[in-house]
């Protein structure tokens, strides 16, 4: 008797690694063929540098090459909207942020279900927003620049990247707890808005410490705070807004790899870990560390809750300051 019930689990554990086997060869090898990355942005951006980092050691690793394709316009959701129709095979990645899954949703109408459009591979960086004045202006923490604001005769306005952009939206939320009221200047993108604190234009911006480090080290303009829970290794001597007295205002542009929904899960795993790889490598995270981006990888799991958190945070700022895209 203990004779057959050994020889029958010789046999169950047999057909189920031979059904194991077939399942395995009946999945595809992946990948194939050229893997494109969308960046819903234009040329020249962070978003774009960081594209074009980790592409090179990405193809590497998954031994085909990936290519990083631009596809910008309408706070992103142009690029958002390629990927969301495309096959979901694993050949077509988006590189998606906060500006495009927490925030464009609530701004403008979205040829797609963002809550439904894409499968999550994972989070991957982070870019830390920065409060900076110009060097002239006679502010030396952000205290200083509130109690300048609300002088009688304060002639001051912000510079945004334009309505919408992350920074827009961090500038907005600042501004409802500090209680005070600032106009904005709208730029097209990062880069004109300092410009327009150069040059006098403007008096105050929220950016990406990967726009205005190397103004920050030349002394043209001068950092507050820094939005993310902790000091940044790129500028250790910054305090943090809750240093500062606003314990509650955390914003950082979190980047996630998408991929289109019903994207395969053997797919998406493969992509984090390979991600997981690429970030953990000496030459990327420093590339990283120039453009002051903090690599770090997160589970596809981990990124519904958050990018959920992060939707919900910027809904309600964006109805109650009642801030529209023309």
């Amino acid at each position: 008797m203990e004779g057959t019930m050994k020889k029958r689990t010789l046999v169950q554990a047999a057909i189920g690694l031979l059904s194991m086997t077939a399942v395995a060869a009946a999945q595809p090898a992946w990948p194939t063929r050229t893997v494109t990355l969308v960046v819903p942005w234009a040329p020249g951006g962070s978003q774009d540098a960081l594209g074009r980092v980790i592409a090179a050691p990405l193809s590497a690793e998954l031994g085909q090459q990936v290519v990083v394709d631009n596809r910008a316009g309408a706070t992103g959701t142009i690029g958002s909207a390629t990927v969301a129709r495309a096959r979901p095979d694993g050949y077509t990645l988006l590189m998606g942020s906060t500006s495009t899954y927490a925030m464009a949703p609530h701004l403008v109408q979205v040829p797609y279900d963002n809550d439904r459009a894409f499968a999550p591979v994972g989070h991957i960086a982070a870019m830390p927003i920065l409060m900076l004045v110009p060097a002239a202006l006679p502010v030396r923490d952000v205290a200083g620049f509130i109690a300048l604001a609300r002088q009688p005769n304060a002639r001051l306005s912000y510079a945004s990247s334009g309505t919408g952009s992350s920074t827009h939206l961090a500038t907005e939320m600042f501004l409802q707890m500090a209680g005070i009221e600032v106009p904005d200047v709208a730029y097209r993108g990062g880069g004109p808005a300092v410009q327009g604190m150069l040059t006098g234009e403007t008096q105050m911006t929220f950016q990406t410490a990967a726009t205005v480090l190397g103004l920050m080290r030349s002394g043209d303009l001068r950092a507050l705070a820094v939005a993310t829970r902790d000091r940044i290794p790129f500028t250790p001597d910054l305090p943090t807004f809750a240093e500062a007295g606003f314990p509650n205002f955390e914003v950082v542009e979190n980047i996630a790899l998408l991929a289109p929904a019903g994207t395969p899960a053997p797919i998406l795993s493969r992509l984090n870990q390979a991600m997981e790889r690429v970030m953990a490598t000496a030459e990327v995270r420093q590339r990283l560390n120039d453009l002051a981006i903090i690599p770090g990888v997160r589970s596809p799991d981990a990124f519904t809750p958050a990018a959920a958190a992060e939707s919900a945070t910027w809904r309600e700022l964006i109805r109650a300051r009642n801030i529209r895209v023309q």
